[in-house]
């Protein structure tokens, strides 16, 4: 160990960062989690708009409930893929949490686009709505949540 150029240590140092980058890719949701919230949130837009208010609260708590049984054994973040398993420890708790900001955010963006295409008339403004979200979680949900979770392991 002594006799290591400074050129030798700052290769080491890169391949080192470089496995820290690609473990770090694998922690994260199956893709397949992403369209099921694509496929609940395009349910509930179309649920909203041509059904009965009693089946929209009824449908949002099953949403709701199969949301949360799902997400207790994927948020972790710990298997994302089949090729890498990391522990807890490795994959943190800021994957739950950079998540459930995600749907909150995704939420509030659902709420106010419906409101504005109510507000100009459009027909079924809860199923575009619930369009909109759909598409932003079912393309790009994996991608915002590798985005956040890179962002949040340089600070």
């Amino acid at each position: 160990m002594e006799h290591i150029t400074p050129g030798q240590a700052g290769a080491a140092l890169e391949a080192v960062e470089d496995a820290r980058a690609r473990v770090a890719d694998e922690v994260g949701l199956p893709r397949g989690y992403w369209w099921a919230m694509a496929a609940g949130w395009l349910a509930l837009g179309a649920i909203g708009d041509l059904a009965p208010p009693w089946l929209v609260m009824a449908a949002t708590l099953v949403f709701g409930v199969a949301h949360a049984t799902l997400a207790s054994r994927l948020l972790a973040g710990r298997r994302r893929t089949q090729r890498l398993q990391v522990s807890a420890v490795v994959a943190g708790r800021r994957t739950a949490v950079i998540v459930v900001g995600i749907l909150v955010g995704l939420v509030a963006i659902t709420i106010g686009a419906g409101l504005a295409l109510y507000a100009d008339g459009a027909h079924h403004p809860g199923l575009w709505a619930g369009v909109l979200g759909a598409a932003v979680i079912g393309f790009g949900g994996p991608e915002i949540l590798r985005v956040l979770l890179r962002g949040r392991a340089r600070t």
